[in-house]
């Protein structure tokens, strides 16, 4: 059973931190680009970043260039998006999804195993 579980989402100030973690079970992360995505309250779900099977490339949206940074452990199964100097415009829902392609030239479509999600709030 395909199985992705995103963790590490909570409640941060304004120019804070937080590290998500994108977990795989039941299939080997290394086969897989692997997204990040958001979806705010009232907004469109957004592909925030990507990286290869091999972590050789990535790709981030504009909105978190130089403040997120995408990074695989293939032999832990593990997927790490790191948030740094985040706004409050970055609370959102984030979840990750793999492809069964090995880049990301197709990001953000062509997803094919998402995870539920976790909650990342910024706020003062």
């Amino acid at each position: 059973q395909f199985e992705l579980v995103e963790s590490g989402g909570g409640l941060v100030q304004p120019g804070g931190s937080l590290r998500l973690s994108c977990a795989a079970s039941g299939f080997t992360l290394a086969n897989y680009a692997i997204g990040w995505f958001r979806q705010a309250p009232g907004k469109e779900r957004e592909g925030v970043s990507c990286i290869s099977s091999r972590g050789g490339s990535t790709k981030y949206a504009d909105s978190v260039k130089g403040r997120f940074t995408i990074s695989r452990d293939n032999a832990k199964n593990t997927v790490i998006l790191q948030m740094n100097s985040l706004k409050p415009e970055d609370t959102a829902v984030y979840y990750c999804a793999a492809t069964r392609y090995y880049y990301c030239s197709g990001f953000p479509y062509n997803m094919d195993y998402w995870g539920k999600g976790t909650l990342v709030t910024v706020s003062s």
